[in-house]
C-alpha cells in the first residue's frame, strides 16, 4: 500500500509543501530500509526538525583578472576553481532551459524536493540494494554545493559529500526551507554558478568561455545541451574527449527532453542532432606562468604585482588569507603597465635575449609610484633546457644551465627579491641629497686630488684600501683633478669629490637618505654595513658599492622628479571587487582605505630635490638652470640630444665596468636602466657597452612621452644655490647629537 502511494505521488506531496516532512519517511523513500531502521516516527520526525534549516552561504569562489593600464590587455587569471558568477540575465534561455531538462524537468512544480523523484529512486533503490539514484533537485544540488563550498574542514567536506541518507535528509529540509526564500529563478542563477562542468569550468561563464570561447548569453541550444548534458559526469560526457559518441548522446538526449517540455521546435532538435559538436577551446590562463606569448615580458612586471599583492593588508592578514583571496576572490585588477610603453622598452634595449648579459629598464611614474614598463632582454618561461651555459666558469657543475634566453628571474627587481647588482656612481645622488637636506648648499665646493686619502673611512676591505687603517679612493680620470662644486661634481662623477661630501654629511645619513628613498639590503653584507654604527664608516656607498635593482632605482629617482614626494612602486591602478565597489581596507587610524592608492609621503624637501636636479642636468647635456655644469660631463650631449627635452640623470658604472647604468628622468618619467651578467657578476660588460643603458632609457622615455605636452624642471631657490666659495674638507664628520633610529 504504501508503494502505491508513493509512486503516485499520493499523501505524500501536500505533506512535504508544508515542510513537515518525517526523517523516518524521508529516509525510507530515498534509501532502502536497512540504511534507517530502528528509527520510529516520532523520534523521526523529532530528529528532522532539528536538523539546522538556515543555508549559511558562502560566496563561491571566483576568478581574478588581471589587466593592463589600458583595461583591455588581459595579462593573466588567478584561481582555484575557474568561474565568474553571472547574473541570469547574462545567460540565453537556451542554457536555463537545457539544464532544467538535463537535471531537473519539474524544477518549476516542485517546492524543492520531487515527491515522484524520489518515489523513483525508491524504488530503483530498494530493487538493487543500494544507492543508486539520489532524486536529487536543481535545489538540492545547489545546497549539496554550498555546504561543500563552505566547508572548513575535511570532516565537513565529508559530510557535505558522502553519500548517507543523513546528508540526504538535511539537503531536503534546507533545499525546502530555501525555496521559502529564494524564487526558483534565483536559484537557478545560483546553481548555474557553482555547477561543474569538467576542465576546471566552474559555473556556466567558465565552461561556455572553455568549450565554445563565447559568453552564457550567446550559447545556441546545442552548445547549452551539451554543457547541460556535463554536469552529470563531466568526464564521461566530456566533449573533447577523443571518442566524441557519449558527450553527443547527451547532448542529443538533452535535446529531447527540451522538445518534450515545450522548450525547443522538434525541428530544431532534429537540425541540432545532426550536427557534430563543435568546440572552439579556450584554456584560460593561471598565474604570471600563463602570460601570452605576445606579451611573454608582462610576466616580470606580473611578478612583481604578486609580491605586492602578498604585502596588502586589503587581501588579508597574512600571507596565506592574501594568496587565497587572489585566487579566490574574483577581483578585477587595472594595473599600472602600459602596454604602448612597454613595447617600447622592449624595442629599445640593446642587448640579443642570446646574450650571457641581461640589459633591462624599468619606467616609474614620479608622484604616483606607478609602474609603466619593465623591459628585459630574456623570455619569461620556466623552460632551461635550451638555454646556454652559465658564464660562471667557477661552478662545480660546468654543464649548469644559465638565465639566457629563458628565465622568471626577476631581472629588473621586484618578486623574488633578487640579489641585484652594483649600481656605481647613480648612487651619488643619495649622497648629494642628504649635502643639501643636512643644509649644504649646490656650490659646495672641495678640492678633489686624483686620489683621496681618508683616516675616517678605513674601507673595510673595499678596493682602495691603502694601508694604515685609510682607504684612498681614486677618480676614473685624471682630469678631475681640481676644485669641484655639486654640479661639476656630478656632472664629471668626481669620486674625490663625493667621498668628501659624505664625509662632511656622515655616510649614515647618506645610508638613510637611500633607505628614505626605498632601497633595501639584497645580500648579509650590504646589511651589515647598512647598520649604525658600522654604516658611519662606509665610505665606499657613494661609489655605489652596495646592491640594488632597476625598479629601485627608478621609484628613488622618481622621488627627486617629484620634488621629494617618494611613492612607494606601485603596480597597480585599480582593483574591484566582484560587486562592481573598489577594495578597500582600514587602516590603524580606523580610516577606510583604496587598496590602490598611492603610497608616498615627502621625504625630502621639495627644493633640496630641486638642487639635486639641477645638478642632474649637467649629466645629460640639458645644462643646470642655477650655474654652469663646467666643461664637460659624462655622456656629452647624448641624453638631451636623443630625447629632445628636458631631462636629468646620472650614469654608473663599476670596477672594471662590470655593470654599466643609466637612471634619467624628465618631469613626467623615470627610467632606469642597467647592463650587467646576472649568473656571473664578475664577467666585465666593458667600456665599449657605456652607452648601452644610456640609449635604452633615453630611447624608451622618448618614445613614451611622444605626442605629450613638453613640461619643464622648476629651478631651485637661490637660498640653496648659495655662493661661490671653497670649503676645506673636514677630516671627520660631524657627530651625531644622538643614536639614529
Amino acid at each position: 500500500m504504501m508503494k502505491r502511494t508513493l509512486a503516485a505521488g499520493g499523501r505524500l506531496a501536500p505533506i512535504l509543501r508544508a515542510g513537515l516532512i518525517s526523517g523516518v519517511i524521508v529516509a525510507a523513500v530515498t534509501y532502502p530500509l536497512a540504511a534507517v531502521g530502528g528509527l520510529g516516527v516520532k523520534s523521526g520526525v523529532d530528529w528532522y526538525t532539528s536538523l539546522p534549516s538556515d543555508l549559511h552561504v558562502q560566496p563561491p569562489a571566483q576568478t581574478t583578472y588581471v589587466y593592463a593600464s589600458d583595461n583591455k590587455t588581459l595579462l593573466t587569471t588567478f584561481y582555484e576553481e575557474h568561474r565568474k558568477y553571472t547574473s541570469i540575465n547574462d545567460m540565453s534561455e537556451n542554457i536555463q532551459h537545457a539544464i532544467v531538462a538535463a537535471e531537473d524537468a519539474r524544477f518549476y512544480e516542485h517546492n524543492g524536493v520531487d515527491v515522484k523523484g524520489i518515489a523513483r529512486a525508491f524504488v530503483a533503490n530498494h530493487n538493487n540494494g543500494e544507492v543508486t539514484q539520489g532524486a536529487s533537485t536543481l535545489t538540492m544540488q545547489y545546497v549539496r554545493a554550498t555546504l561543500r563550498d563552505g566547508a572548513q574542514t575535511p570532516e565537513e567536506v565529508k559530510d557535505a559529500t558522502e553519500q548517507t541518507s543523513g546528508r540526504k535528509i538535511r539537503e531536503i529540509r534546507l533545499a525546502i526551507e530555501l525555496e521559502k526564500q529564494l524564487s526558483k529563478q534565483e536559484i537557478l542563477e545560483r546553481y548555474l554558478n557553482v555547477a561543474y562542468f569538467g576542465h576546471r569550468a566552474y559555473g556556466i561563464f567558465a565552461a561556455s568561455q572553455i568549450f565554445f570561447s563565447k559568453s552564457p548569453k550567446d550559447l545556441t541550444p546545442s552548445e547549452a545541451a551539451t554543457l547541460a548534458g556535463l554536469v552529470q559526469a563531466p568526464s564521461l560526457y566530456d566533449p573533447a574527449n577523443s571518442d566524441p559518441g557519449p558527450a553527443t548522446e547527451r547532448r542529443n538526449y538533452v535535446l529531447k527532453r527540451m522538445v518534450d517540455l515545450g522548450y525547443l521546435q522538434a525541428s530544431e532538435a532534429t537540425a541540432a542532432e545532426k550536427q557534430p559538436i563543435k568546440l572552439k577551446i579556450t584554456n584560460p590562463p593561471n598565474d604570471c606562468v600563463s602570460i601570452p606569448n605576445n606579451i611573454n615580458s608582462f610576466g616580470y612586471f606580473c611578478d612583481v604585482f604578486k609580491e605586492w599583492w602578498m604585502e596588502q593588508p586589503a587581501f588579508g592578514k597574512n600571507a596565506a588569507e592574501r594568496e587565497s583571496n587572489l585566487r579566490r576572490g574574483g577581483y578585477r585588477v587595472v594595473t599600472s603597465i602600459d602596454p604602448r610603453i612597454q613595447a617600447a622598452a622592449q624595442r629599445n634595449i640593446g642587448v640579443s635575449k642570446s646574450s650571457v648579459f641581461a640589459n633591462g629598464v624599468v619606467l616609474v611614474e614620479p608622484r604616483t609610484g606607478l609602474i609603466k614598463a619593465m623591459g628585459i632582454n630574456r623570455y619569461y618561461s620556466l623552460d632551461q633546457s635550451q638555454n646556454g651555459t652559465n658564464s660562471d666558469y667557477n661552478k662545480a657543475n660546468a654543464n649548469i644551465k644559465g638565465n639566457y634566453p629563458n628565465t622568471v628571474n626577476p631581472l629588473d627587481g621586484g618578486g623574488l627579491s633578487p640579489a641585484g647588482y652594483q649600481a656605481g656612481s647613480t648612487f651619488k645622488m643619495f649622497t648629494m641629497l642628504a649635502a643639501l637636506q643636512s643644509g649644504m648648499k649646490l656650490t659646495q665646493s672641495f678640492y678633489a686630488p686624483n686620489t683621496y686619502v681618508s683616516k675616517y673611512f678605513a674601507g673595510w676591505g673595499e678596493r682602495g684600501s691603502c694601508g694604515g687603517g685609510h682607504w684612498c679612493p681614486s677618480n676614473a680620470s685624471a682630469a678631475m683633478t681640481g676644485t669641484q662644486n655639486m654640479w661639476t661634481g656630478f656632472g664629471k662623477s668626481v669620486n674625490t669629490y663625493f667621498v668628501q661630501l659624505e664625509q662632511a654629511v656622515g655616510a649614515d645619513n647618506v645610508v638613510k637618505m637611500a633607505e628614505s628613498l626605498g632601497l633595501t639590503w639584497h645580500n648579509d653584507v650590504d646589511t651589515m654595513m647598512a647598520t649604525y654604527p658600522r654604516s658611519r664608516t662606509w665610505g665606499a656607498f657613494t661609489l655605489g658599492v652596495a646592491d640594488t635593482t632597476p625598479l629601485e632605482m627608478a621609484t628613488a629617482y622618481a622621488a627627486v622628479a617629484g620634488d621629494g614626494l617618494y611613492c612607494k612602486a606601485r603596480p597597480v591602478m585599480e582593483i574591484w571587487k566582484p560587486d562592481g565597489t573598489p577594495a578597500t581596507y582600514t587602516n590603524a587610524d580606523g580610516d577606510s582605505v583604496m587598496a590602490a592608492a598611492p603610497q608616498c609621503k615627502q621625504v625630502v624637501d621639495p627644493q633640496v630635490a630641486r638642487a639635486a636636479t639641477d645638478a642632474a642636468r649637467c649629466v645629460t647635456g640639458y645644462g643646470a638652470a642655477r650655474a654652469s655644469c663646467g666643461s664637460w660631463n659624462t655622456t656629452g650631449s647624448l641624453p638631451y640630444n636623443l630625447l629632445g627635452r628636458p631631462i636629468a640623470g646620472k650614469t654608473g658604472t663599476t670596477d672594471d665596468t662590470r655593470a654599466a647604468w643609466f637612471v634619467g628622468f624628465t618631469p613626467e618619467l623615470a627610467a632606469a636602466s642597467f647592463m650587467a651578467d646576472p649568473d656571473n657578476p664578475f664577467n666585465v660588460v666593458g667600456d665599449w657597452n657605456y652607452n648601452v643603458p644610456i640609449n635604452a632609457a633615453v630611447l624608451t622615455l622618448k618614445d613614451a612621452l611622444a605626442n605629450t605636452p613638453v613640461h619643464y624642471f622648476t629651478p631651485p631657490s637661490g637660498a640653496i644655490v648659495g655662493g661661490a666659495k671653497y670649503v676645506e674638507a673636514p677630516k671627520s664628520p660631524a657627530k651625531p647629537k644622538k643614536k639614529p633610529r
